[in-house]
């Protein structure tokens, strides 16, 4: 197979999936997790019951350390637990405790004030992941956040999110890397919430530097050989309402200086968050 432009992760919180993704592959080179899908998987096993929120972290890391063992040259993000009243200094606990589990940690912060404020510090520590980006504008605030940064930075924009609101997601990881090239390289662009085959082909003609997919979908691409795009291919999605490119939106400000408000980000903060309080016992999410 003719090498990829990009890395190739997997997006799961099931070990099986990703040691069958390697398998198919021959290698991976990285795994997203977040709260959703790690909650998805314990509570399949719980059948309906509970855990103690430090139990379920618990559950959180030992499949973190299972996938570890599976990729141990692989990068895995891992998310700090958050909601809109999360303050910057609770995230910092939560990342360097979280960047303890494993030596290949990268640790996920959300694409909001309080995340970005965290990611400042972190990124000078540790490798991190800035999650639940849906607009060219929070890409700048990342890069600029970040400038300090002494480890790897990762920035995921969610194409299929917005996909399923009628705008063209991928459209958004173009701009990124459009802007980028006025930059310094120090953040990667991470294509994440892939949905279909084009959005990886898109991905891979772009040469996004990661690309992020679900095991059904990566199954899909499995049985094409892992197909790459022609020189040929087009992306064209008529029916998604295009994202125009901003001109305006420079690198240069202070990050504060950039809109981080998208209704996508808020709306996937509360689901995180709603979906991991689903597995723990009610009297300690109170």
């Amino acid at each position: 197979m003719t090498q990829l432009p990009s890395k190739i992760f997997i997006d799961g919180g099931v070990v099986d999936e990703t040691r069958q993704a390697r398998e198919m592959l021959g290698y991976i080179d990285g795994q997203t997790t977040n709260p959703t899908l790690i909650a998805k998987n314990l509570s399949s096993k719980l059948g309906g019951g509970k855990l103690t929120s430090q139990d379920a972290t618990n559950e959180y890391k030992r499949i973190v350390q299972e996938i570890n063992q599976i990729i141990p040259a692989g990068s895995i993000s891992i998310q700090v637990f958050a909601n809109k009243g999360t303050k910057s200094e609770e995230m910092l606990i939560q990342a360097r405790e979280r960047n303890k589990w494993i030596p290949n940690a990268s640790i996920k912060f959300p694409c909001i004030f309080e995340g970005l404020k965290a990611a400042e510090i972190a990124c000078k520590e540790m490798a991190i992941n800035i999650t639940l980006n849906f607009s060219q504008s929070q890409a700048a605030a990342v890069y600029e956040a970040t400038k300090g940064a002494k480890y790897p930075v990762f920035i995921s924009p969610f194409v299929g999110r917005l996909d399923d609101k009628g705008e063209n997601g991928m459209q958004v990881v173009s701009h990124i890397i459009n802007m980028y090239r006025q930059g310094d390289g120090h953040v990667e662009v991470l294509t994440a919430s892939v949905r279909n085959l084009d959005h990886i082909f898109y991905a891979l003609q772009l040469k996004s530097n990661i690309v992020t997919i679900p095991f059904k979908v990566f199954k899909e691409w499995a049985d094409t050989s892992f197909k790459q795009p022609e020189e040929s291919y087009v992306y064209s999605k008529p029916e998604l309402k295009p994202i125009p490119f901003r001109e305006d939106l420079v690198l240069g400000k202070a990050w504060q200086e950039y809109d981080l408000h998208h209704v996508l980000t808020d709306t996937g903060v509360e689901r995180f968050w709603y979906d991991w309080m689903g597995i723990v016992e009610s009297s300690l999410t109170k």
